[in-house]
């Protein structure tokens, strides 16, 4: 398989089940780049593990965002478009980025997919109040693939999980300008999670190869260009975090997630337990990479009490502490899973408790465990 054939493989499976069902807009372009060999080579450009479909479609929408009046617009919710996809769509947007291939090649040459997707807090709150249960006290909290680190201000968020069977549990300070939604449904023998009406965070650190800055303008307008574009719901929410977060912003530490690791980690005081989690970030790793993360989370379980929550595909990293789980992966025709999990860590031994299987971008989960 050549290379060009393994970025159109990657563009058919984004359409086909990462947002299939999710964006309309998105599953079409990229199933209709995946059959273009001058547009699906605009990715050739992108760093080692970076091309995926994201890219392409979000070194696009930045373009777009720069020209807000090109009839391309018009399927773009996020610059005012109110037009569905039809026989229009591809056309105009295969001759729009190869009008503009130079600054595409540009783009996605230098950038990373950063996805600051505000909704994930709600899947990441029981999880890290659990860990805080049992550390009996505030945590330290780091992010790995923090990116702007808006997920770091989940204790300040309020939360609204609809359930079928106890219908809305509320959790969260009442009084935040972020308020996230999440359909919870039960699986057979499950319990509905327990929810903490707060949470305690002693400190803050992101770790990201490349931290984003919210006070820069141009980071801040790809930011927005990487969250998809039919979906403005999730932008409006992005904006709000953002604001929120200039008045108090974490310490985001630029630096590899494996390499650099223990260093962030040193960071957060010591007398704190350490919660590290990660969100759809280990998939953008080499399969040696993701265990050689593990390998490093657990030489710091040897130093302080550590937490590590994962809200990633399976096959992700969770696999290297938890091997066999099918069950856990998506089946064939299926969409696109994340698997929520907190992991304990005791002198370098880890205990697994899967929680819940996950929607990728937080809007709804599966509760899984009686606990």
């Amino acid at each position: 398989m050549t290379e060009l054939d393994e970025l159109r493989r990657r563009l058919r499976h984004f359409a086909e089940v990462e947002v299939a069902g999710e964006s309309p807009l998105y599953a079409h372009l990229a199933a209709c780049a995946a059959e273009d060999e001058d547009v699906a080579g605009l990715l050739l450009d992108a760093r080692q593990q970076s091309a995926h479909g994201t890219l392409l479609l979000a070194a696009a929408h930045r373009l777009l965002y720069a020209e807000p009046f090109h009839p391309l617009s018009r399927y773009y919710p996020s610059v005012g478009g109110a037009d569905g996809v039809d026989g229009a769509t591809w056309p105009m947007f295969r001759e729009f980025v190869l009008g503009r291939a130079d600054r595409m090649r540009e783009l996605i040459g230098s950038r990373f997919t950063q996805t600051n997707e505000v909704r994930r807090a709600a899947l990441l709150y029981p999880a890290v109040g659990l860990a805080a249960r049992e550390a009996r006290g505030p945590v330290g909290l780091l992010e790995v693939g923090c990116s702007a680190g808006l997920l770091l201000d989940l204790h300040r968020y309020g939360y609204r999980y609809q359930t079928e069977s106890a219908g809305q549990l509320v959790a969260g300070p009442t009084k935040t300008p972020v308020g996230l939604h999440c359909a919870v449904e039960l699986a057979p023998g499950a319990e509905l999670p327990r929810l903490p009406k707060t949470v305690k965070v002693g400190a803050r650190v992101g770790l990201d190869r490349a931290p984003a800055d919210l006070s820069d303008e141009d980071t801040y307008g790809w930011l927005e260009a990487c969250i998809w574009a039919d979906q403005p719901e999730r932008l409006r929410l992005f904006g709000v975090a953002a604001s929120m977060q200039r008045k108090d912003p974490p310490e985001l530490v630029s630096g590899d997630a494996v390499d650099d690791l223990a260093a962030a980690a040193a960071r957060v005081p010591a007398a704190l337990p350490l919660v590290v989690f990660n969100t759809h970030t280990l998939r953008y790793l080499p399969e040696q990479r993701r265990a050689d993360y593990v390998a490093a989370l657990a030489a710091l379980s040897e130093q302080r009490p550590l937490w590590w929550i994962s809200a990633e595909a399976y096959g992700a990293g969770l696999d290297v502490v938890l091997p066999d789980r099918a069950d856990l992966e998506p089946g064939d025709g299926e969409p696109y899973l994340g698997t929520l999990a907190v992991v304990r860590w005791s002198a370098g031994q880890p205990d697994v408790r899967v929680l819940a299987k996950t929607a990728p971008h937080g809007e709804r989960m599966e509760w899984l465990t009686a606990t």
